[in-house]
């Protein structure tokens, strides 16, 4: 590894004038969900921004310190056995403060948002990776109905596109994607609703305004001639702001996207993949085993409440989403392999929490399962990815990571829902 570190004299790399802090109380719970959740886009900034090469990355350790009206400060230092705080304290020499200025200075917390996401663009442009859209689609409403005991499934429809020609233009809808996010705006409908109702209530428009956007994942699109056909799958659990929306939406709606957001799959592709999903994430698992390209089947862990939502997976068939595939089936029974004599049977892990179940609790559930598993089927975990509830995977993740002795970048669990 090349020495990344200027000398103790100059270990502000980017900050040679003082900057204008920002003191407000929420910065510290925003600095702490960054560092946790984020890293990987700490890792992107320091690649496209400073003099940090990407065969580098995987020997430093990153924490935001600070953020400040122009832009946010990194504290960067190698790797070894003490703590990273202990790290900075002890060797000086190999602690570095970078400082990664936004596209435009802010003012306040509530405009972070806004660069950090103007900032990733940037970063992953540089970068050539996919990013973060600020999009608005609109599909239409064609059908919903229950895949599994909870889970919705919205059929959605967006016509194609036509040019003044009258050829047709293709839409951004990603057709071979896993995992693609869109955020809905509930508020859409909500407003909809109450304006064909003429029935305003103040009151009722300010407790929808407490949520009135969330995430679900596209589940999988296809072309047809009429335009692209999609299915976006919703857990339904209790009373909560994106299931009522979600039941509440009839054939003929149209439902309102603001921003896209691709995920991280891309280390899924070769070695013996981990997959850990609950009923939030399962659409992610099922589009990729559709689309799985790996030569080796994965793992996969399906955490659910209810016994019945594990037939989710039932009707799930490997690779038959790639273009061109060809799958033999022997008999019901048997294994089914491809044209090219890979095998294409996954196993699923099944957890049933009967209640909901996270934390340091359902981590440990999962972990143990992983463990029992691997006792009587030794096979070498070369790879995670996973999406669960916050506190659930900030405690399996160093689990994981210590149990199948991986890193950062090969274990990648993901937050897709808060217990609040």
């Amino acid at each position: 590894m090349a020495n990344i570190f200027l000398s103790s004299a100059h270990n502000t790399y980017g900050q040679d004038k003082p900057y204008t802090s920002l003191n407000t109380p929420e910065l510290n719970d925003i600095i702490t969900y960054i560092n946790e959740e984020h890293l990987d886009e700490l890792l992107g900034f320091l690649n496209a921004f400073t003099p940090i090469s990407t065969a580098e990355l995987d020997n430093i350790e990153v924490k935001l310190t600070r953020v400040y009206a122009e832009g946010l400060g990194l504290q960067v230092q190698t790797k070894n056995t003490e703590s990273p705080s202990t790290n900075a304290q002890n060797h000086p020499e190999q602690s570095q403060t970078f400082f990664i200025a936004f596209p435009a200075a802010i003012t306040h917390p509530d405009e972070l948002q806004i660069q950090y996401i103007a900032l990733k663009q940037k970063a992953d442009k540089k970068l050539g990776k996919k990013t973060i859209k600020l999009t608005k689609q609109v599909f239409d409403v064609q059908d919903s109905y229950r895949v599994s005991k909870n889970m919705l499934r919205l059929e959605l429809n967006m016509p194609t596109l036509n040019n003044t020609n009258g050829t047709s233009n293709p839409t951004s809808v990603p057709i071979n994607e896993a995992g693609y996010a869109y955020l809905f705006d509930l508020e859409h409908n909500a407003l909809i609703k109450d304006t064909t109702a003429d029935n305003i209530d103040d009151s009722k428009n300010t407790s929808r305004l407490a949520r009135s956007h969330c995430y679900y994942t596209l589940r999988k699109a296809w072309h047809t001639p009429a335009g692209i056909q999609a299915w976006v799958d919703v857990f339904l659990h209790g009373n909560t702001p994106g299931g009522n929306w979600a039941n509440s939406l009839q054939a003929g709606d149209t439902v309102v996207t603001k921003r896209e957001f691709p995920e991280k799959i891309e280390h899924l592709r070769d070695g013996q993949a981990l997959l850990i999903a609950d009923e939030t994430s399962m659409p992610t698992v099922a589009r990729l085993l559709e689309l799985w390209e790996n030569p080796t089947p994965p793992l996969v862990v399906s955490v659910t409440q209810n016994a019945a939502d594990q037939r989710y997976f039932d009707t799930v068939k490997i690779r038959s989403g790639i273009d061109g595939s060809i799958t033999n089936r022997i008999d019901s029974n048997s294994e089914r392999t491809t044209k090219n004599t890979v095998k294409d049977n996954f196993t699923v892990l099944p957890i049933v929490t009967d209640q909901q179940c996270s934390g340091q609790h359902l981590a440990s559930l999962i972990d143990n399962t992983i463990g029992n598993y691997l006792i009587d089927q030794p096979i070498k975990i070369d790879k995670v990815w996973g999406a669960l509830e916050a506190s659930t995977v900030k405690a399996l993740r160093p689990m994981l990571r210590e149990r199948l002795d991986l890193s950062r970048a090969e274990v990648v669990i993901k937050v897709y829902w808060r217990q609040d």
